[in-house]
């Protein structure tokens, strides 16, 4: 799994070459007061039973509210065979104090 900053993440999802999947963890009380447009939300608690639903053949940022769901999440998708895992450093909490202040924080 490789760290991914905020930065560099919003330049990857903006630039959309090489194609990229950005999973949102969170519950779907936190997806709903923010998320990042675009972004699936399967929750930490559902990845073993979903993890099918996402591709293989493109990297995967997994994000949550700081980046420490997300960490225990891409741990999980490489240890079942994902290979182009990366953890968003700080989250969405990151992601509006960086990037989008438009992004509620809570």
């Amino acid at each position: 799994m490789k760290q991914i900053s905020v930065i560099e993440a919003r330049v990857w999802l903006e630039g959309g070459l090489p194609p990229v999947t950005l999973l949102d963890v969170r519950e779907d009380w936190e997806y709903k007061i923010a998320h990042l447009p675009g972004s699936i939300l399967i929750s930490m608690g559902q990845i073993s039973s979903r993890s099918g639903e996402l591709p293989r053949d493109q990297a995967i940022i997994v994000m949550c509210h700081h980046g420490r769901r997300s960490e225990t999440v891409a741990i999980q998708l490489e240890q079942i065979g994902f290979n182009n895992i990366y953890n968003l450093n700080g989250g969405i909490n990151a992601w509006s104090r960086q990037v989008d202040a438009a992004i509620p924080t809570y």
